[in-house]
């Protein structure tokens, strides 16, 4: 055992392992020292023996004792000579290596021991002292502060690591290049497309991912938002945080019992079941629930009270003014939208993405980054980037939605004009008495038909049937209520990009290689409107959006370069990590102790076994009417509670 090794300074004798002066080492475990010296006595003997009789004269060495006397002698000086010298070096050095191991050790228990006293050593600078001259918060602070950059760094690298190295496994850009899986979800659009400048050597890519207002770390609230619309927010999330903690006590209270536990659906009609125990409608009540945090007097006052006070209304002393002061003071109205731009400028100077254009709409709520202050495309690098950060709630949504089916609309009607200009250009084109295409041949050969087809079977020409199909798409079919609110417009779009490639067509096949006045106009309208409407397919469909915070980067990058495409990737997923809470199945995230983990057979009895209730026992219970409190039959449960229940008529005295 280590305990009872003999310490070197205070112990000596010349044969205990380890001792001052000893000859024995436990560093030799368990060999044998005297043969081993004894072997190497004797050799030396030999050679020193073998040295004598070789240049002594033989007249010496007979008289010499050789045989007995002579080797004896050199064996004994030898031995006591070699055996004192190398044993005070051996044990010397064994001596000086325990005491250093043993230094080490302690030093080393020291530290362990110091990582249990911080409370004792802060107690007792407190009592030297003070907390107001041994305060050790904000040395505290700056070491969590500095672990905390130290992670991000190293988080970061392996950020950068995986993608690289996800990009050489694949050798190629994709979406996955930007968002992992667990993000995946947030995108609203991804594409990627040749750049109308280099279509061989740059590539342009959008990315718009929209992050809903219950997936925010830290709820965004408009600048315009009324005062009273926050602190109803606020008594909300409060109310649903005590059904929370009440469902949570019922949750144990049926584990203690035996019973088996709520499953999602019966929780979520647990928590409704609770809701008007906290909160009512009855609004003009002053002693109805929904006042309990906040009296219907000062609701009253707050009503329509916003950012900002008429100059000439403001009063200091008034009620209002020192309710919107504390809630200001909370900065609940900034707090999310100030924390998101933090955050992604921030990521973006620690990953090296500079940018030299910002424009932070406070009062509206959006932040526009681009890496460079200019925006002609003509004279902006290969590798660039643009940001657009902004929150929209549901009424900007409906506006933009507005906006969007006028916009499309507009480009209905304009290319359809188009396609009816150049069908006109197309038939005056045509040569008479000629067959141009399959139309002049139809009704060239419509006579014919008539009589020979149509009058013998009865049936009516081509021409006076109804046409349903337009000859470029197939037919449409009949939208729902569903898709009538949530319009994607993917088949106008598909329909209008092929009226203008026929159109375009169509002009070649009546020009030829000529190219007059009329040409030339008509090009330059069906190029103007192309571009124009690949702009706007390119923008993101308000119908696929839903309030919360909308991101839009626009990325110019080289194609065998990529440097901004994988920075980027980087910078997005790090954004979404701080500000959203991700995607959360309720199934998951209630799960807490199943009743797989309660076993009957630990607690062994010999009664009867009781019937485990079912969930058809929680189903009749709900719908029965409440009974009432039963006196204890055979025991009493005397455990005591963990919590307090959360009590109204407390908060009401309050």
């Amino acid at each position: 055992m280590a305990g009872e090794l003999p310490r070197s300074p205070n112990v000596f004798h010349p044969t205990k392992p380890s001792a001052v002066g000893s000859r024995n080492s436990l560093a030799q475990e368990g060999r044998s020292q005297k043969e081993e010296y004894e072997r190497l006595i004797n050799e030396e003997t030999d050679k020193v023996l073998n040295v004598v009789q070789t240049k002594l004269p033989k007249e010496v060495l007979q008289q010499l004792e050789v045989m007995g006397g002579l080797k004896e002698k050199l064996y004994n000086y030898v031995n006591q000579n070699y055996q004192n010298m190398f044993n005070r070096y051996v044990v010397t050095s064994e001596d000086e290596m325990v005491k250093k191991i043993r230094g080490f050790i302690d030093k080393e228990e020291q530290k362990q021991l110091a990582r249990y006293t911080p409370k004792e050593i802060a107690e007792m600078l407190d009592q030297i002292g003070g907390a107001d001259k041994f305060n050790t918060g904000e040395i505290e602070k700056s070491i969590v502060n500095m672990y905390g950059h130290l992670q991000g760094h190293v988080q970061r690298g392996l950020n950068d690591l995986e993608n690289e190295t996800n990009a050489l496994l694949r050798q190629k850009t994709d979406v996955g290049a930007f968002i992992r899986g667990e993000n995946a979800y947030s995108i609203v659009k991804c594409s990627f497309k040749d750049n109308a400048h280099k279509p061989k050597t740059v590539s342009d890519v959008k990315l718009s991912i929209n992050i809903l207002d219950s997936e925010l770390i830290s709820p965004i609230f408009q600048y315009q938002a009324t005062v009273e619309y926050i602190i109803k927010e606020q008594i909300s999330k409060t109310v649903t945080e005590m059904i929370d903690k009440e469902i949570e006590i019922y949750q144990d209270e049926l584990v203690d019992e035996g019973k088996e536990e709520l499953t999602d659906t019966e929780m979520m009609f647990e928590k409704i079941k609770r809701v008007p125990d906290f909160t009512d409608d009855e609004k003009e009540n002053e002693g109805s629930k929904r006042y309990t945090f906040m009296a219907k007097s000062l609701v009253d006052k707050i009503e329509g009270l916003r950012a900002e006070i008429d100059p000439q209304e403001f009063d200091p002393l008034n009620v209002r003014e020192n309710i919107k002061k504390i809630v200001d003071m909370e900065n609940i109205r900034n707090r999310g939208f100030n924390t998101a731009i933090n955050n992604l400028t921030s990521i973006l100077d620690t990953s090296k993405m500079g940018y030299q254009y910002v424009e932070n709409l406070k009062g509206a709520r959006e932040l526009v980054l681009r890496e460079y202050e200019d925006t002609d495309v003509d004279l902006l690098p290969d590798e660039r980037y643009s940001i657009r950060l902004k929150y929209f709630d549901s009424s900007q949504l409906i506006k933009l939605r507005d906006a969007y089916d006028k916009q499309m609309s507009a480009f209905q009607q304009e290319i359809t004009h188009v396609w009816d200009v150049v069908e006109v250009v197309y038939q005056s084109s045509k040569k008479a008495m000629a067959v141009n295409d399959f139309d002049d041949l139809a009704k060239k050969v419509k006579g014919k038909i008539k009589k020979t087809i149509k009058d013998v079977n009865g049936d009516p020409l081509y021409e006076e049937q109804e046409k349903t199909w337009n000859e470029i798409l197939r037919i449409r079919e009949e939208d729902t209520d569903v898709e009538k609110l949530n319009q994607t417009y993917l088949y106008e779009k598909d329909l209008l990009k092929k009226m203008l490639k026929k159109a375009t067509e169509k002009v070649s096949v009546i020009f030829g290689y000529q190219n007059p006045k009329t040409r030339v106009v008509i090009d330059d309208r069906l190029n103007f409107l192309k571009r124009e409407f690949d702009d706007f397919d390119y923008l993101i469909n308000p119908y696929h959006v839903q309030p919360g915070l909308l991101l839009d980067v626009d990325i110019t990058s080289i194609k065998r370069k990529k440097y901004t495409l994988n920075s980027m990737a980087n910078v997005l997923n790090e954004f979404l990590n701080g500000i959203s809470k991700g995607f959360q199945d309720a199934a998951f995230a209630s799960f807490k102790r199943r009743r797989s983990t309660v076993r009957d057979d630990i607690n062994q009895s010999f009664s009867a076994e009781q019937p485990t209730p079912s969930h058809a026992d929680y189903a009749q219970k709900l719908t029965s009417a409440p009974a009432e409190d039963a006196a204890p039959q055979g025991k009493a449960d005397v455990t005591p509670s963990r919590r307090k229940k959360v009590n109204l008529d407390e908060l009401r005295d309050m």
